[in-house]
């Protein structure tokens, strides 16, 4: 069985809270059994986990032949202005698809994420209302997002629970996708960048999937 581990640590969203900072949850990804629930429902900032939906959005759009892997998008002013973690991607220079998504899933860069967004739905703020839709459609029930890379926002939340439910849903809806997830790096003109993700790179049987932080949430992981 293929299990999924999602840990959300450290600050809860709702700071009048009166819960562990742990929020986390072990699950048998082919059954949905669940072997172990710790605040699995509370609310908790995605950070970088953010990129799990910015990913699956286009993973469907690969699938329906809507973009390319190819394909060339441009960087915008703002793509470019985009903070840590980033490609350090130039305004009007351009980067593919398939090097956007790289760098999302080895760097969790913010700037790749930003471009997708834009490229994808015109703007970031659309790009966020439809990564909730989806989220609904999913059955995230208690996750909202307001952008795509996961930077800090107080209104983007999310809990352990929907965490689960996304990832088993890049596993069953995009098998063919999935597997990027595990890569031990890649590279981009003259440098190479290794997966950031540990349990990606270095845990036996390990095969993703996401990292996150930021100052209001802590470390996150979800792996598989």
């Amino acid at each position: 069985f293929q299990m999924l581990a999602v840990f959300l640590l450290l600050f809860p969203a709702d700071a009048r809270a009166e819960s562990s900072r742990t929020a986390s949850l072990l699950v048998e990804a082919e059954t949905g059994r669940v072997l172990f629930s710790e605040n699995a429902t509370e609310k908790r900032y995605p950070a970088s986990l953010t990129k799990m939906m910015t990913l699956y959005l286009v993973f469907d759009a690969l699938e329906k032949g809507e973009i390319q892997m190819d394909q060339l998008l441009t960087v915008s002013k703002k793509a470019a202005g985009q903070p840590r973690s980033r490609m350090g991607l130039k305004e009007n220079s351009t980067i593919s698809v398939e090097n956007a998504v790289f760098a999302m899933i080895s760097r969790s860069a913010n700037d790749a994420a930003v471009v997708i967004a834009e490229a994808m739905a015109g703007s970031e703020a659309q790009f966020a209302d439809k990564m909730t839709r989806v989220a609904r459609e999913l059955g995230m029930k208690n996750t909202r997002f307001k952008n795509a890379s996961g930077l800090h926002n107080k209104d983007q939340v999310t809990t352990a629970q929907d965490m689960a439910i996304l990832s088993k849903a890049l596993i069953q809806h995009f098998p063919k996708y999935y597997k990027l997830f595990s890569v031990r790096g890649f590279r981009y003109g003259r440098r190479y960048y290794g997966n950031h993700n540990l349990v990606a790179r270095y845990y036996k049987g390990g095969d993703g999937l996401k990292t996150g932080y930021v100052d209001a949430s802590g470390y996150h992981v979800v792996g598989s």
